[in-house]
Protein backbone atom coordinates (compact mmCIF):
# COMPACT_ATOMS: atom_id res chain seq x y z
CA UNK A 1 0.00 0.00 0.00
CA UNK A 2 1.19 3.81 -1.34
CA UNK A 3 0.68 5.52 1.85
CA UNK A 4 1.22 8.72 0.72
CA UNK A 5 -1.02 8.16 -2.02
CA UNK A 6 -3.84 7.76 0.51
CA UNK A 7 -6.23 10.02 2.53
CA UNK A 8 -4.91 11.83 5.57
CA UNK A 9 -8.18 9.85 7.52
CA UNK A 10 -6.64 6.44 6.14
CA UNK A 11 -3.70 6.97 7.19
CA UNK A 12 -4.35 8.09 10.85
CA UNK A 13 -6.73 5.54 10.89
CA UNK A 14 -3.85 2.80 10.30
CA UNK A 15 -1.58 4.86 12.56
CA UNK A 16 -4.16 4.22 15.19
CA UNK A 17 -4.86 0.39 14.91
CA UNK A 18 -3.34 -2.33 15.51
CA UNK A 19 -1.11 -2.31 12.80
CA UNK A 20 2.82 -2.22 12.94
CA UNK A 21 2.93 0.24 9.81
CA UNK A 22 2.95 3.26 9.78
CA UNK A 23 4.59 3.65 12.98
CA UNK A 24 6.55 6.71 14.42
CA UNK A 25 9.14 6.86 11.61
CA UNK A 26 6.81 7.57 9.45
CA UNK A 27 4.75 10.08 11.10
CA UNK A 28 7.78 11.97 11.49
CA UNK A 29 8.29 12.32 7.91
CA UNK A 30 4.62 13.26 7.25
CA UNK A 31 5.01 16.19 10.11
CA UNK A 32 8.55 16.83 8.03
CA UNK A 33 6.35 17.01 4.78
CA UNK A 34 3.72 19.50 6.16
CA UNK A 35 6.84 21.85 7.46
CA UNK A 36 8.00 21.74 3.97
CA UNK A 37 4.30 22.67 2.65
CA UNK A 38 4.22 25.33 5.23
CA UNK A 39 7.10 27.10 3.80
CA UNK A 40 6.22 26.39 -0.11
CA UNK A 41 2.49 28.03 0.71
CA UNK A 42 4.36 31.43 2.68
CA UNK A 43 6.16 31.24 -0.77
CA UNK A 44 3.59 30.61 -3.02
CA UNK A 45 1.56 33.57 -1.22
CA UNK A 46 4.62 35.82 -1.96
CA UNK A 47 6.00 35.24 -5.73
CA UNK A 48 3.97 37.40 -7.63
CA UNK A 49 3.28 40.15 -4.93
CA UNK A 50 4.15 43.51 -5.89
CA UNK A 51 5.09 44.22 -2.96
CA UNK A 52 7.54 41.27 -2.90
CA UNK A 53 9.30 42.20 -6.05
CA UNK A 54 12.83 42.68 -5.17
CA UNK A 55 12.80 39.14 -2.91
CA UNK A 56 11.15 36.73 -5.48
CA UNK A 57 13.99 35.54 -6.89
CA UNK A 58 15.34 34.36 -3.21
CA UNK A 59 11.94 33.06 -2.57
CA UNK A 60 11.75 30.70 -6.13
CA UNK A 61 14.90 29.40 -4.59
CA UNK A 62 13.46 28.74 -1.31
CA UNK A 63 10.52 27.67 -2.96
CA UNK A 64 12.28 24.91 -4.98
CA UNK A 65 14.14 23.51 -1.98
CA UNK A 66 11.03 23.34 -0.22
CA UNK A 67 9.36 21.18 -3.13
CA UNK A 68 12.17 18.99 -3.13
CA UNK A 69 12.07 18.67 0.76
CA UNK A 70 8.53 17.61 0.65
CA UNK A 71 9.18 14.95 -1.99
CA UNK A 72 12.18 13.70 -0.41
CA UNK A 73 9.50 13.21 3.51
CA UNK A 74 7.17 11.86 1.11
CA UNK A 75 9.36 8.73 -0.04
CA UNK A 76 10.67 8.70 3.24
CA UNK A 77 7.51 7.70 4.45
CA UNK A 78 7.53 4.59 2.60
CA UNK A 79 10.96 4.08 2.96
CA UNK A 80 10.31 3.80 6.68
CA UNK A 81 7.49 1.43 6.26
CA UNK A 82 9.15 -0.86 4.24
CA UNK A 83 12.50 -0.78 6.57
CA UNK A 84 10.25 -2.41 9.64
CA UNK A 85 8.47 -4.46 6.78
CA UNK A 86 12.09 -6.10 6.34
CA UNK A 87 12.47 -6.26 9.96
CA UNK A 88 9.22 -7.82 10.75
CA UNK A 89 10.55 -10.59 7.63
CA UNK A 90 13.38 -11.28 9.16
CA UNK A 91 11.89 -12.11 12.54
CA UNK A 92 10.37 -14.81 10.90
CA UNK A 93 12.82 -16.38 9.64
CA UNK A 94 13.81 -19.94 10.48
CA UNK A 95 16.13 -20.77 13.56
CA UNK A 96 16.48 -24.13 13.80
CA UNK A 97 20.21 -24.67 12.53
CA UNK A 98 23.31 -22.97 13.61
CA UNK A 99 23.71 -21.75 10.02
CA UNK A 100 19.69 -20.50 10.35
CA UNK A 101 19.94 -18.97 13.32
CA UNK A 102 24.28 -17.10 11.77
CA UNK A 103 21.96 -15.78 8.76
CA UNK A 104 18.58 -15.12 11.02
CA UNK A 105 21.12 -12.35 13.23
CA UNK A 106 23.29 -11.10 10.14
CA UNK A 107 19.82 -10.46 7.90
CA UNK A 108 19.15 -9.13 11.38
CA UNK A 109 21.72 -6.39 11.93
CA UNK A 110 21.29 -5.32 8.42
CA UNK A 111 17.63 -4.84 8.80
CA UNK A 112 18.05 -2.65 12.15
CA UNK A 113 20.50 -0.51 10.73
CA UNK A 114 17.97 0.11 7.65
CA UNK A 115 15.69 0.88 10.25
CA UNK A 116 17.88 3.39 11.97
CA UNK A 117 18.91 5.02 8.62
CA UNK A 118 15.49 6.01 7.58
CA UNK A 119 14.70 7.83 10.62
CA UNK A 120 18.10 9.65 10.50
CA UNK A 121 17.69 10.55 6.31
CA UNK A 122 14.15 12.41 7.98
CA UNK A 123 16.22 14.51 10.88
CA UNK A 124 18.74 15.36 8.26
CA UNK A 125 15.99 16.61 6.10
CA UNK A 126 14.15 18.48 9.27
CA UNK A 127 17.58 20.53 9.73
CA UNK A 128 17.40 21.08 6.47
CA UNK A 129 13.94 22.53 6.14
CA UNK A 130 14.93 24.70 9.68
CA UNK A 131 17.61 25.76 7.75
CA UNK A 132 15.60 28.32 5.66
CA UNK A 133 12.64 28.67 7.69
CA UNK A 134 14.46 31.79 8.82
CA UNK A 135 15.01 33.49 5.14
CA UNK A 136 11.33 32.14 4.61
CA UNK A 137 10.22 34.23 7.43
CA UNK A 138 12.44 37.22 6.75
CA UNK A 139 11.53 37.66 3.35
CA UNK A 140 7.89 35.86 2.86
CA UNK A 141 4.44 37.58 2.70
CA UNK A 142 3.91 39.10 6.17
CA UNK A 143 0.13 38.29 5.91
CA UNK A 144 1.31 34.62 6.37
CA UNK A 145 3.86 34.92 8.12
CA UNK A 146 2.39 32.70 11.01
CA UNK A 147 2.86 29.69 8.80
CA UNK A 148 6.51 30.28 8.59
CA UNK A 149 6.30 30.07 11.85
CA UNK A 150 4.05 26.94 12.36
CA UNK A 151 6.56 25.55 9.65
CA UNK A 152 9.48 26.04 12.02
CA UNK A 153 7.71 24.24 15.01
CA UNK A 154 6.71 21.26 13.06
CA UNK A 155 9.87 20.67 11.58
CA UNK A 156 11.78 20.93 14.98
CA UNK A 157 8.71 18.37 16.32
CA UNK A 158 9.70 15.85 12.77
CA UNK A 159 13.16 16.43 13.73
CA UNK A 160 13.04 15.21 17.37
CA UNK A 161 10.63 12.67 16.46
CA UNK A 162 13.23 11.17 13.93
CA UNK A 163 15.79 10.96 16.52
CA UNK A 164 13.97 9.19 19.02
CA UNK A 165 13.24 6.62 16.33
CA UNK A 166 16.77 6.59 15.18
CA UNK A 167 17.65 5.60 18.83
CA UNK A 168 15.34 2.84 19.67
CA UNK A 169 16.71 1.50 16.75
CA UNK A 170 20.19 1.59 17.18
CA UNK A 171 19.92 0.11 20.85
CA UNK A 172 19.90 -3.58 19.11
CA UNK A 173 22.54 -3.10 16.65
CA UNK A 174 25.80 -5.15 18.11
CA UNK A 175 28.32 -3.70 15.92
CA UNK A 176 30.46 -0.96 17.96
CA UNK A 177 31.12 1.15 14.67
CA UNK A 178 27.97 1.34 13.75
CA UNK A 179 26.45 2.43 16.81
CA UNK A 180 29.52 5.01 17.96
CA UNK A 181 28.74 6.16 13.99
CA UNK A 182 24.85 7.22 14.52
CA UNK A 183 25.73 8.23 18.30
CA UNK A 184 28.70 10.63 17.05
CA UNK A 185 26.04 12.01 13.92
CA UNK A 186 22.52 11.87 15.78
CA UNK A 187 25.62 14.26 18.77
CA UNK A 188 26.00 16.52 15.46
CA UNK A 189 22.43 17.21 14.26
CA UNK A 190 21.53 18.29 17.97
CA UNK A 191 24.51 20.72 17.59
CA UNK A 192 23.45 22.21 14.70
CA UNK A 193 19.69 22.06 15.13
CA UNK A 194 20.09 24.02 18.28
CA UNK A 195 18.53 27.38 18.19
CA UNK A 196 17.55 27.43 14.64
CA UNK A 197 13.63 27.39 15.16
CA UNK A 198 13.88 29.84 17.67
CA UNK A 199 15.75 32.21 15.35
CA UNK A 200 12.82 31.70 12.94
CA UNK A 201 10.00 32.40 15.53
CA UNK A 202 11.76 35.20 16.68
CA UNK A 203 11.15 37.23 13.03
CA UNK A 204 7.87 36.08 12.63
CA UNK A 205 6.85 37.50 16.25
CA UNK A 206 8.47 40.65 15.55
CA UNK A 207 6.23 41.10 12.14
CA UNK A 208 2.50 39.97 13.82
Amino acid sequence: MVIKDKKIKTFLDTLASKSPTPGGGSAAALVGAMSAALLSMVGNLTIGKEKYLDVENDIKRLLEKSEKLRADFEELIEKDIEAFNQFMAVMKLPKETKEQKENRSREMQNALKDAANVPLEIARKSLEVLNICQEVAAKGNKNVISDAGVGAIVAEAAFESAILNVKINSGMIKDEKDKKDLKREIEELNRLVKGKKDKAMGIVLKKI
